[in-house]
């Protein structure tokens, strides 16, 4: 995605449809022929467009699409989404509208499971796929050894479900300080699928391995893999063979050229100029549209027509303020808060957070366009 010069109105996310699929090509290429391969597109798709960003997907080949909770779901279904979809926190008070949507539910525990059970008995289906969730060390969601018996005990009578996968998350994989907690993990979760599928009497979908599995335990790789943030063109391992996926971009909307006795720029007066003065842009971003306001003060730099440009004063909820002293700028020029230069990473690391906030955070009032 190539430097774009006055051509939106408004702040905007890029959204590069060949990196995305380049992104999922590598991936892809690490498994065997017959593994399975679930994208994760919780939280808008890492902010990225839910819906353009499945179909997406849909179009590639991808063969299951994980979210949060039933409303992300929902929403893709009634946007023509065909994909089986895997909910991974269901909570318990949605699950009609699940069974209406064909929703696949993660079970973390009993209560959860008969309770969907009673819905879909009362639904009038049989055979309805769910997922259990096995906590194998990260002790959020899940059945541990010790609930197994009640389960199997209550899959043998169960007529309306069918466990479709057995799964667990890896809770540190990125992180070789913790690979025999990980292999630990890995081993623990085979010993538990193993049981539960010889008590089912058939062989539910297996898979544990999160983006750093997939890169990094590839031989785990079981039945299914499930890619998140790596779709989005962040490596665990080796990000030369990943494309950044979208950039986030906004117009200059004024230039001021501001001399030493002017002061201050900005709320609070925190952006000090200097001895010869500056030349000041805002741009019609701000933490309303996801910007986090921990970038400002100089903080960050954004890139203007090739050179970084820091922030100077507080950001506001709707504009900031960059400074571009020696740079030749004009209102109109586009802006680029993170893509290439800086990466949603470098953003990130500024503020002590992950590139998952960022991209997150971006919010749904920024219109997102599908590129290239």
């Amino acid at each position: 995605m190539d430097m774009i010069k006055k051509t939106i109105p408004h702040a905007q996310l890029e959204v590069s449809r060949s990196a995305v699929l380049n992104n999922y090509r590598y991936y892809r290429s690490k498994l065997k022929p017959g593994t399975k391969m679930l994208v994760v597109v919780k939280a808008n798709s890492y902010g990225h467009g839910a819906t353009e960003f499945a179909r997406l997907l849909e179009e590639a080949g991808v063969d299951y699409l994980g979210v949060a909770t039933p409303l992300e779901g929902i929403r893709l279904r009634k946007d023509g989404i065909k994909l089986p979809i895997l909910v991974l926190t269901t909570g318990t008070e949605s699950y009609p509208e699940m069974i209406e949507y064909n929703l696949e539910p993660g079970i973390p525990t009993m209560e959860a499971l008969k309770r969907f059970s009673d819905e879909v008995a009362a639904a009038g289906r049989s055979s309805y796929p769910i997922h259990i969730t096995l906590d194998t060390g990260m002790h959020r969601l899940g059945f541990v050894q010790q609930e197994l018996d009640d389960l199997m005990a209550f899959m043998k009578m169960e007529k309306n479900l069918k466990v479709k996968s057995l799964y667990s998350h890896l809770a540190a994989a990125d992180e070789y300080v913790h690979d025999d907690f990980t292999r630990g993990q890995i081993a623990l979760f085979e010993q538990m699928s193993e049981r539960l599928s010889a008590s089912f009497g058939y062989r539910p979908l297996r898979h544990i391995l999160n983006t750093a599995g997939i890169e990094r335990f590839t031989e785990f790789q079981m039945d299914m893999v499930r890619l998140g943030l790596g779709i989005y063109g962040f490596s665990y391992d080796d990000q030369s063979a990943l494309q950044v996926t979208c950039s986030f971009r906004c117009p200059i909307i004024q230039i001021k050229h501001l001399k030493p006795e002017d002061g201050t720029v900005g709320y609070g007066r925190k952006g000090l100029l200097s001895k010869e003065g500056n030349t000041i842009a805002t741009i019609c971003v701000g933490y309303a549209d996801g910007l986090n306001r921990h970038l400002g003060n100089g903080k960050a730099s954004f890139e203007v027509n090739g050179k970084m440009a820091p922030t100077i004063g507080s950001i506001c909820m709707d504009m900031c303020m960059i400074d571009i002293t020696g740079i030749d700028a004009e209102v109109g020029d586009i802006v680029t808060i993170f893509g290439k230069n800086p990466s949603a990473k470098d953003l990130a690391t500024k503020i002590a957070t992950i590139p998952y906030e960022i991209f997150t955070a971006i919010d749904s009032r920024v219109k997102r366009i599908m590129v290239d």
